[in-house]
């Protein structure tokens, strides 16, 4: 028998409490270890370049460096790592703002530990999607919010024009806040053909993983956000 690697996750917080609590629940499970822990963002950057770690739980507000920067320091530099964001609320700003700097999900603080241990799994096996339907309302609200003018009509992204009509549509429908096994009920697919037109589009469009293809249709307007009255 082949036992496969455990997945090593680095605790992102600056509360020393917050990082003990997180490393009991996840070090009781056997693929899950942990390989390091960092106070700030700075200590964050540092660590992930030099411990690779395949999960960043990343708390947002703290010294030095806050988490969105040093998520986006982490995506930018190429490094393989997914990152969850840990946010108080569901609909939050800094939630929005970590995944534009490109976080993999985002989770409540106060989640039970079996989500907790949940979503470090889902995010390390590249199915990034944490509470879809809330990602979609998080994306909604801040997409359509007034804190940047109105963009000018513009052309459309041209990596667009790359994607099949089956794959536009999987992409709207995955921005719809659907997951697999719904859009395969949708399009009368099987959950394995949706998965590979799902990979196809991440590769077509240079994205690490689902959320940041959510992210990507609702910013370049493929999917304009509903219910302005929300």
């Amino acid at each position: 028998m082949i036992n496969n690697p455990a997945i090593r996750v680095l605790l992102v917080d600056d509360q020393p409490l917050l990082r003990m609590g997180f490393r009991l629940i996840l070090e009781g499970e056997d693929d899950l270890r942990i390989v390091g822990e960092a106070s700030n963002g700075a200590e964050a950057v540092r660590q992930v370049r030099e411990l690779d770690p395949d999960v960043v739980l990343m708390d947002v507000r703290m010294p030095v460096l806050d988490g969105i920067e040093a998520t986006r320091a982490i995506t930018e530099s190429g490094a393989c790592s997914r990152i969850i964001i840990l946010t108080t609320f569901d609909v939050d700003e800094y939630a929005f703002a970590g995944l534009q700097a490109g976080a993999s999900a985002f989770l409540l603080k106060d989640a039970a530990p079996s989500e907790l241990i949940n979503a470090v799994r889902l995010v390390a096996s590249g199915d990034a999607v944490v509470a879809p339907r809330i990602t979609q309302r998080l994306l909604e609200t801040y997409v359509r919010g007034a804190n940047k003018p109105a963009p000018a009509a513009t052309a459309p992204d041209p990596l667009l024009a790359d994607l099949t009509p089956r794959e536009t549509e999987m992409l709207q429908a995955m921005a719809e806040g659907l997951s697999n096994a719904e859009i395969a009920h949708r399009y009368f697919l099987s959950e394995a053909t949706v998965k590979t037109h799902v990979r196809r589009i991440l590769t077509k469009l240079h994205l690490r993983d689902r959320v940041q293809a959510v992210v990507y249709a609702y910013e370049t307007g493929l999917v304009v956000p509903s219910n302005p009255d929300y």
